[in-house]
């Protein structure tokens, strides 16, 4: 069937064509004018999110994140956002409400039944390119759509603030937990530093640091003190060593320190002179003369003194190394009680100032959790949001649905398609003959004649009367 052939079956069914054209148009007229009528109230939501925290001035990179639009309309179309639409309007004391809700034999809960029914006409569509976020609702009262839409943009205000301040909420109740721990720290290690303080009866640290510069001041000069008495002691002590060798030999008389003795340098002049005057009294008289009886007395005398001058200094040279000796023995025992006062001072203040160091990381925890829980807690009392309403909704004056002009050009092209259809349908279930190809092919007898398209049915009735040929097209067929 080539395309000329349709064109005459559609020419020639054009009854049944505009009857059916004629029967769809007016059913989806009517079906249209009897439809309830649909109004669409729309909210235009801005969400106007800089990307800083204005609580702590930090830059927040959730605008960067993928899908972050996507989670906003999510949340706009969840459940909580609809219950909370639904306390709003107080929709559940509404009495034809609660008939509605029995007859459903629903066994939930009426809110819950409520926040279903309502989120089904409700469409949330972010912008491609802008942070515009659009609620629609669609109803048959234009009061109620523009209403629900502007309700369901404050929901879904209300709770991104929620989700925003909750977790803060927690947080801080989480903080204050911790803050009561870290103050009873603080407390314990104040108290063992004072404890501590009290019973070694350390000063503050200021005045700690001036007492063990005065110990250590002492510290050296016992030190000082120590070395020299040390150098003192060994010079004593060889001369101690000197003393008892010349007296082993006899020769005590000869040691420097005995021979620079002013004294016994005296008494050995008066010796010289005492035997020079023995000398002569022996040249001029007999041995049993006072005289010489005399100066031989003097002379034993003088000896005598000589020698107990010369023990006398030798103890005292003993009794001087003895004493530097006991000297060097008492610094070493101050020195070593000094020592051990400062390391006591030194083990001190490194467990006072350990003591302090801990009390201070305590404190700077508590100070740095307490501005953290600050914020937190502030953060956790914000009422504010980034999302502003941009157009609110207002009651529609035009339904949106049904759309009668489109309706009836759909059932227009519909009806055509149809008559179209049915037009073949009717030709294949009773077939004719309209054109010179259904004789040549479908009958397979040859043409004799062919009536020109211009002649008039009139003529090609007479035409074929005189010819005895019955006639095989009519005008219009």
């Amino acid at each position: 069937m080539n395309f000329s052939q349709i064109i005459l079956i559609l020419l020639a069914r054009k009854r049944v064509i505009l009857i059916t054209l004629f029967v769809t148009a007016a059913t989806v007229t009517t079906i249209t004018l009897l439809l309830p009528k649909t109004y669409i109230g729309e909210t235009s939501l801005v969400v106007n999110f800089k990307g800083v925290d204005p609580i702590t001035g930090m830059v927040l990179p959730a605008q960067l994140m993928p899908g972050y639009m996507a989670t906003q309309v999510d949340i706009a179309t969840s459940h909580n956002v609809a219950l909370r639409a639904v306390d709003r309007l107080k929709l559940d004391k509404v009495p034809q409400v609660i008939e509605n809700f029995n007859e459903s034999m629903d066994r939930g809960d009426i809110r819950d039944w409520l926040a279903n029914s309502l989120v089904k006409n409700l469409e949330v569509k972010p912008s491609r390119e802008s942070s515009v976020i659009t609620f629609t609702y669609s109803g048959t009262d234009p009061q109620f759509v523009a209403e629900l839409a502007n309700t369901f943009a404050w929901a879904y205000i209300q709770a991104n603030i929620e989700l925003n301040v909750e977790p803060a909420r927690q947080q801080s109740a989480w903080f204050d937990e911790q803050l009561k721990d870290l103050r009873n720290k603080v407390e314990v290690a104040q108290k063992r530093l004072s404890d501590y303080q009290r019973e070694t009866g350390l000063l503050p640290t200021s005045r700690m640091d001036g007492r063990l510069d005065v110990e250590n001041a002492r510290l050296a000069e016992l030190s000082s003190q120590l070395v020299a008495a040390q150098a003192q002691t060994y010079e004593s002590i060889t001369r101690q060593r000197q003393i008892s060798g010349a007296h082993a030999k006899g020769k005590l008389g000869e040691l420097p320190d005995i021979l620079n003795n002013a004294l016994i340098q005296n008494m050995k002049a008066e010796l010289t002179r005492a035997e020079s005057k023995l000398a002569e009294a022996s040249e001029r008289v007999s041995k049993n003369h006072p005289h010489y009886i005399s100066a031989l007395a003097e002379v034993q005398s003088l000896k005598q003194k000589i020698a107990a001058e010369i023990q006398t200094a030798r103890g005292s040279m003993e009794n001087a190394a003895t004493q530097a000796q006991q000297r060097e023995n008492e610094l070493k025992k101050a020195l070593a009680e000094q020592k051990a006062r400062v390391m006591q001072l030194k083990e001190q203040r490194d467990r006072s100032d350990l003591l302090t160091q801990e009390m201070n990381s305590a404190q700077a925890a508590l100070d740095s959790t307490t501005q953290r829980a600050n914020l937190i807690r502030l953060e956790s009392q914000r009422n504010l949001t980034d999302i502003a309403v941009l157009n609110p909704a207002v009651a529609p004056s035009k339904h949106t649905k049904p759309n009668i002009p489109m309706n009836i050009a759909i059932s227009i092209v519909l009806g055509t398609m149809l008559g179209f259809g049915l037009a073949l349908i009717l030709e294949l279930l009773d077939k004719r003959v309209r054109s010179v190809e259904d004789i040549t092919e479908n009958l397979g007898l040859p043409v004799l004649v062919v009536i020109a398209a211009s002649a008039t049915a009139k003529s090609r009735r007479r035409f074929f009367r005189r010819k005895g040929m019955p006639l095989i097209q009519r005008q219009g067929a």
